[in-house]
């Protein structure tokens, strides 16, 4: 199964995922989410096939989520605002994002990959 792995390269638990990945023997596509943000039509297509709530798509851990105090913010914006938003920057994307054909997932959690590769 061809799989897209969507990771920032410095964050260590990006690196863990695709450790764990090889370690699989899962074959991937890598991508860097910062030199190549999500788009709005692919962080769309994303939520809508994950089932999660689309705040599990911004990393609330951030420092661009913190200085831009979206926190406070994203609960009057739009769906559609938020895929804009998210689209305008992979840093505030939660990551890695794994995205398979069974689904898509997002944070690393094995458990929750391991169905996704089945």
């Amino acid at each position: 199964m061809e799989c897209l792995f969507v990771e920032y390269p410095k964050c260590s638990t990006c690196q863990k995922a695709k450790k764990w990945l090889t370690e699989q023997g899962v074959t991937f596509t890598d991508r860097d989410i910062k030199t190549q943000n999500p788009t709005k039509e692919e962080l769309k297509e994303w939520h809508e096939r994950s089932g999660l709530d689309v705040k599990r798509f911004f990393n609330t851990s951030g420092m661009l989520y913190k200085e831009m105090k979206l926190k406070d913010r994203l609960p009057q914006m739009t769906l559609e605002e938020k895929y804009e938003l998210l689209s305008t920057d992979g840093m505030l994307v939660k990551r890695p994002v794994l995205v398979t054909s069974q689904g898509i997932a997002v944070g690393f959690k094995p458990e929750e990959w391991e169905k996704l590769l089945v």
